[in-house]
């Protein structure tokens, strides 16, 4: 029989959040964690998730159950590509 691991969730975002919900507030949440596992209790919370430079805001939804923090705040920019005309110049 295989067994299953639970969910990393960092203990203090944890904590943070269970507080949170027992007086029904819902301030940003500032978090370096993005290896946590997003769990229901985290539904309808907003956390700013570190992505190396600034802290970036998630809203964190139902569909968004069992995915990690960091999928939702991207590290790197997408510049976009070079325009062909701008090859030719050269």
């Amino acid at each position: 029989m295989k067994i299953k691991k639970a969910p990393y969730l960092h203990f203090k975002l944890f904590q943070k959040i269970q507080s949170l919900n027992k007086v029904n507030e819902k301030p940003i949440l500032k978090t370096w964690s993005r290896s946590s596992t997003i769990v229901p209790i985290m539904i309808n919370h907003t956390i700013a998730v570190y992505n190396g430079k600034e802290h970036i805001p998630v809203f964190i939804k139902e569909e968004m159950i069992r995915h990690k923090l960091g999928e939702f705040s991207f590290t790197r920019t997408f510049k976009g590509h070079i325009k062909k005309d701008k090859k030719l110049k050269r």
